[in-house]
């Protein structure tokens, strides 16, 4: 088996947040928040990073990011295009938003040979959680066996308006029930609550959480693919130009037709992200927080080349 390669979703263009976010420093050496996670990817064995990105973005993409992670680990660009559909199918007239994150990842498959991990590139998942992703995707060996890195969604929002998250039901192994994608959960005095059709329902403390850390064997990309096609002809009209094909669909369904299983992974860590400019000075403070402490050295990189 090829070793497992790390994903990285980084064709958003961070709407709410106003701009690149990706390219923003979160420290005083210059690192984005993505070195933090590809350094975790490399701590934990990771050797090959793709980068998941707009066709625009590979110049300034490649000067801020690429070139220099490229002397630590193999790095690959692939596009994310609207235009790419299965045979058969066109974009419909006036649809400009991407696709979604299912289909940034099957973005990948024309590189991708081996099992793969995925992260989004703007959010800060923590070194136990990604270790876990690599230790299972070099432990199993079942082509319909997957995972995911649970967090609790108490641990996994901002302070400073909603976010999107899929929340996921577990059985006594810890292995996925369901998962469901809530595009508006926000913090409350009584905790998480998703708001859909103006109602506001809670989510109970301790629920697990997708942050979009998942551990795929290669069948996986078959069935984005395949799953693909069903999404545009069954969910996309003549008329629409908003839809999104979302990653956690996908397994999801899979293990609801008994087809695969996901693992869910446990861990405590605590997500940090860029959602909102507002974020940024509590992402700064917590990193700061790991690099007193010992958790990352000042200057990432100065010891891996």
């Amino acid at each position: 088996m090829n070793k497992p390669v790390l994903i990285i979703m980084a064709a958003g263009m961070g709407s709410r947040y106003g701009k690149l976010k990706q390219l923003d420093p979160v420290d005083e050496h210059g690192h984005m928040i993505i070195d933090y996670s590809i350094y975790d990817a490399h701590l934990a064995g990771f050797e090959t990073v793709v980068f998941v990105i707009k066709q625009q973005m590979q110049a300034v993409f490649k000067q801020k990011i690429g070139d220099r992670i490229a002397e630590i680990m193999n790095v690959q660009y692939v596009y994310q295009q609207l235009s790419d559909v299965p045979d058969g199918f066109s974009v419909p007239k006036g649809r400009e938003k991407p696709w979604g994150t299912a289909h940034a990842v099957m973005s990948a498959r024309h590189v991708v040979d081996s099992p793969f991990a995925v992260i989004n590139a703007d959010d800060y998942y923590g070194q136990s959680a990604i270790k876990a992703i690599y230790d299972f995707l070099v432990s199993e060996k079942e082509d319909n066996a997957h995972a995911m890195v649970g967090y609790k969604i108490e641990n996994a929002l901002t302070e400073h308006g909603y976010v999107s998250r899929g929340i996921c039901e577990t059985d006594e192994d810890m292995s996925l029930v369901t998962i469901n994608e809530r595009t508006h959960i926000e913090r409350h005095e009584d905790g998480a609550v998703y708001i859909e059709d103006g109602v506001a329902t809670i989510i109970p403390a301790g629920t697990f959480a997708s942050l979009n850390l998942w551990g795929f064997s290669l069948s996986m990309m078959d069935e984005i693919e395949r799953e693909f096609a069903i999404f545009l002809k069954n969910e996309v009209g003549s008329k629409e130009t908003a839809s999104e094909f979302y990653l956690p669909f996908v397994p999801g369904k899979l293990v609801e037709e008994n087809r695969a299983s996901v693992k869910v992974l446990e861990t405590d860590e605590k997500w940090y992200g860029v959602t909102y400019k507002p974020d940024m000075n509590i992402v700064k403070q917590a990193l700061n927080s790991m690099r007193e402490n010992g958790k990352y050295p000042d200057v990432l990189w100065e010891d891996k080349h």
